[in-house]
This record gives structure tokens, sequence and C-alpha cells, in this order.
């Protein structure tokens, strides 16, 4: 299945962020973020793109109601603010680090053109990530709307399963280590803490899987 939450298996960080690149080392600085630091807010100018060193990042918007969406939260290697590349001059959404150690490298709009246009490999894995992002966020909006909150966290489990998981030997079950918490995962799936411990729970009684805070066992007859 492909993933909807995370861009499978490509670290852009190690191959696109200039510090990488001889020509822009010398004048490339990392930016550090705090825990509900914002990296840019909605109608900011859209001049650079970014990508994730290490801690993670939420991006969302908020509805007219002042409803906060939460479209993705991303980590360490991925890419976010890439509308900029095609143009687009303000931002359509908000960027925020949740974590204490955020650290972020920033590209501007014309260095990410020179990059791409001089390495064919960058410019692949940034078509790729922008293409699959696309659709894993297609896939979600459709899970938000026609899903109810305990398919939308199956399923979601099955994407950890798929992009962080791993076969126990011993028993054939899977073994999922993920850097999420309960509020990224309920952020994530459309629903409230409470509801998600609930549904957790619900699970876990009827023997489908284990958890704990950072480690999710999805038993064998039940995956």
């Amino acid at each position: 299945m492909e993933s909807l939450w995370f861009f499978e298996d490509v670290n852009l960080f190690q191959i696109l962020c200039p510090h990488k690149f001889k020509a822009y080392k010398a004048d490339h600085d990392f930016d550090a973020y705090k825990k509900q630091d914002y990296i840019y807010f909605e109608d900011d100018s859209a001049n650079k793109v970014y990508l994730i060193e290490k801690g993670k990042v939420k991006i969302g918007y908020y509805t007219e109601e002042g409803d906060e969406v939460v479209k993705a939260i991303l980590t360490r290697g991925e890419l976010f603010g890439e509308t900029a590349i095609f143009g687009e001059s303000k931002r359509d959404e908000f960027a925020q680090s949740i974590d204490n150690t955020t650290s972020i490298c920033p590209i501007g709009v014309e260095t990410m053109h020179d990059l791409m246009r001089d390495n064919k490999t960058f410019s692949f894995k940034v078509y790729k990530f922008i293409g699959l992002k696309l659709k894993r966020l297609e896939r979600r909006l459709q899970l938000l709307l026609f899903k109810d909150a305990k398919t939308r966290l199956m399923e979601f489990l099955h994407e950890l399963c798929h992009d962080y998981g791993y076969d126990c030997e011993k028993t054939g079950d899977k073994i999922i280590h993920h850097p999420y918490t309960q509020k990224d995962i309920a952020s994530l799936i459309g629903t409230s803490r409470p509801t998600l411990n609930i549904l957790l729970n619900e699970l876990k009684e009827d023997k489908i899987i284990e958890f704990s805070r950072k480690e999710i066992r999805i038993y064998k007859n039940s995956a």
C-alpha cells in the first residue's frame, strides 16, 4: 500500500541540503526552533523551501471558524513549503515546530531551482515527493470525509506498520517503533485525544494491538 502520511524511504535531507554541495556550503546555516515555534504562517511570503534535519514539524491551516486542521506531521529528511518551487507567492498553510530540538535546512527558491537544474537525482526526488504528497493528501481527505474514526485509526496503524514496522521472528506480530505522540496521531486522523485513547483501548481489549508510548504491536492474527 502507498504511504498516506509519510514519504516512504526517501531522506531528502541526505540528498538535497545545500551544505552537501560545495558551492553553497559556506553561506548555509540551519535554523533552530523550539516546540510551538512557527516556521511560517498562512499568507507569509513563499520564498523558501525547507528540509528537516531533526525534530518534527506540523503542517496545517485554520478554518473560518478558527478550528485547526492538520495536513501532515513531518520528521527528519522530509521537505515542506514546496509550492514555492512552482511560483506560489503566498503560503496557504502554516508550519509549526512540535519538538524542542527542531533543526531546519532552509533553501531559497532560486537556489532550489539551480540545484534542480544541475542535479537530476535532486529533481527526481523532489518531483516524486510532491506527487506522492498530493496523492496521500487526497486519500487522507477521503478518509476524513467518508470513514469513521476507528476505520481511520486502523488505516493509519497499517501505514505506520508500512513505514516503521518489522516482523517479530518469534510470534509473527508486527512491531512498530514510531516518532509520534498520541496527540500527533489524533491530529492526523482528525479526532480528539480522548477519543483516540478509547479507540486504542478497544483495540487492545479485542486483542488486535498492544501499545506503549513509542511502540505498537499488531498481533499476527489481526494483521
